[in-house]
């Protein structure tokens, strides 16, 4: 092989080697476009803190809870996911399905979770924010 023969693979390579990178980052969807938009008026920390330090937060309440039997409403992971579901056709939505709330930010992250082999995805029927979403929209308030 020549010294230009060379130099032209190696030119090649890297431009289909940068193709093939920017193609896979542009599909790839924005952090604010990975979550849709969820019952809950507010969250209990503002988004840049939970986005950061909800896995600390979630571990510590759950060894609060199971080590010291100290159960809360503040920081519960069925508080959250209360607030997180998104409903469709009057039926909440797991939030670690595809494109949801939970699986949306950790998809971006390239992160798995595991709460939910325990955990339920959706509210319980009961509950009362989703009962009070639900009187919302039949009344047409936002």
């Amino acid at each position: 092989m020549t010294v230009r023969t060379k130099f032209l693979t190696a030119c090649m390579s890297l431009f289909l080697t940068l193709m093939f990178v920017s193609s896979a980052y542009a599909g790839k969807k924005s952090l604010e476009n990975s979550v849709g938009v969820t019952i809950g008026e507010q969250c209990v920390r503002p988004a840049e803190f939970m986005r950061r330090n909800h896995m600390e937060v979630l571990k510590t309440k759950r060894d609060e809870t199971l080590r010291q039997g100290i159960r809360t409403d503040e920081f519960s992971l069925k508080g959250c996911i209360d607030c997180h579901v998104n409903v469709e056709s009057k039926k909440p939505i797991p939030v670690n399905a595809e494109g949801q709330f939970c699986s949306g930010c950790h998809e971006y992250a390239a992160v798995s979770i595991d709460c939910f082999q325990c955990h339920a995805t959706v509210p319980a029927k009961n509950s009362e924010r989703l009962k009070k979403y639900f009187e919302k929209q039949a009344t047409g308030a936002n």
